[in-house]
């Protein structure tokens, strides 16, 4: 599967030049936004890591086996990529136990920048956002051209598509999900499970985001719509004052799509029409989820940038610091910006 059938088409028109992401680790950092008070004692101790070239995975069984403790006993709020310089919070169960020797688990790649403990294991979801930077090297584009993208970005904000990351190489998860769909079966193993659950339903989302784009409603509450803050998982149905409500133009109140699973939505007018033609194309991916004892979620179809700057360290460096919401993705971002050469790709000729 290619980029446009796994997210759809840009809300901004044509890239504005070409780039490399990811040509080091540091150029694509990430910082946990966790708002949580740490009450400094507790049987749960927690660690603020500093990962590069590692995923989160990978750093829980690091510290698991630093730490002499089973690998369940460590909690992370969400996953992190590997080709990037992360830092997360990660938790330990250890009732009445002292702090660990983690020196084990230190090296290169992996840092624990800080130990706290606390009450409570860390949930996974507890974190609020993720803050980035992302640096755009090998930059072909007109400047001008991409400070007024930038601009209109920071005013209207994006289509919240899920990341190419989400659906594996050329959209190898949602292969998966269909072959499983079809026999109307899960996979055994739980990490499968859940990787193929989550790139069925998040490639319906974009779908019926992707429609949205392309009718340019999707940055518009509609009558029928479910409406949803930014920071709330909550929604409610959108009548004609809804639609007209203060709150939609300063990016605060935005219209959702459906995350399918057991249970109805309740769209109305445009909305659900859109939302039956979808579930109806899809029908054996849809009544699998359903059965999968997935429960009928809504994300929200627009995603503000919170604190969007930029510059140009050099004429082919383009810097941008952002923050999102847990769950988005900042790829998605930079896909309206410009196209990403190949990794490895040189001579100023990256899709990561």
């Amino acid at each position: 599967m290619n980029e446009l059938e796994l997210l759809g088409p840009r809300a901004y028109g044509e890239p504005c030049g070409s780039a490399l992401l990811k040509a080091v680790a540091e150029d694509f950092q990430v910082d946990e936004v966790l708002d949580i008070p740490l009450a400094g004692e507790g049987e749960h101790l927690w660690l603020w890591v500093e990962k590069r070239e590692l995923n989160t995975e990978e750093a829980a069984k690091r510290i698991a086996r630093a730490a002499g403790v089973s690998l369940r006993l460590i909690s992370y709020a969400g996953l992190k990529d590997r080709q990037a310089l992360t830092r997360q919070w990660f938790s330990l169960h250890l009732p009445g136990k002292a702090n660990p020797d983690l020196s084990a688990a230190e090296d290169a790649n992996l840092s624990i920048l800080k130990q706290v403990r606390h009450t409570r294991k860390l949930q996974r979801g507890a974190h609020a956002a993720n803050g980035f930077t992302l640096r755009l090297t090998q930059l072909q584009a007109d400047q001008a051209l991409l400070n007024e993208r930038l601009t209109q970005i920071a005013a209207q904000g994006i289509p919240n598509y899920y990341g190419l990351q989400r659906f594996g190489f050329e959209g190898g998860n949602v292969a998966h999900a269909r072959h499983f769909a079809a026999n109307k079966s899960l996979p055994e193993k739980r990490n499968v499970r859940s990787r193929v659950l989550s790139a069925a339903r998040s490639y319906l989302f974009n779908q019926v985001l992707a429609e949205r784009v392309a009718a340019g409603t999707w940055n518009q509450a509609l009558l029928g719509d479910l409406l949803a803050f930014t920071d709330s998982r909550s929604f409610f149905a959108a009548g004609e004052a809804e639609c007209s409500d203060p709150r939609l133009a300063i990016l605060d109140l935005h219209p959702t799509g459906p995350l399918w699973g057991a249970g109805v939505s309740t769209a109305a007018g445009v909305a659900q029409v859109l939302e039956q033609q979808i579930g109806a194309r899809e029908s054996v991916l849809v009544d699998w989820l359903a059965e999968a004892d997935m429960t009928h979620e809504r994300r929200i179809l627009r995603l503000p940038i919170g604190g969007l700057t930029w510059h140009y360290p050099e004429p082919d460096i383009l810097q941008l610091e952002f923050v999102l919401p847990a769950g988005c993705f900042a790829t998605v971002l930079v896909r309206e910006l410009v196209d990403l050469l190949p990794a490895g790709q040189t001579d100023n000729p990256c899709v990561f």
